[in-house]
């Protein structure tokens, strides 16, 4: 796979986009392979913090960015 340059990846990205792609994210997510579901989760998820009271999740601003360009490249084969 081709490494996404983090920064014009979140760049190219809208709220809009994110929000359209992972509308329907529980059902992909339910049709993927556990270890592609464990690839997602490290590429997304950097640190997760448990307390008593609270819990903490930290997320990668890169990763996110790299799965919704992911999550594109179906739609831009569709388009060509």
């Amino acid at each position: 796979m081709p490494a996404i340059d983090s920064r014009k990846a979140e760049e190219d990205i809208t709220e809009r986009d994110v929000t359209i792609l992972l509308a329907d994210f529980a059902t992909v997510w339910n049709e993927l392979f556990p270890a592609e579901q464990a690839r997602i989760v490290q590429l997304l998820v950097e640190r997760v913090d448990v307390r008593e009271d609270a819990l903490e999740v930290r997320i990668r601003a890169d990763g996110l960015a790299s799965l919704v360009a992911e999550l594109r490249k179906p739609d831009e084969r569709k388009a060509a």
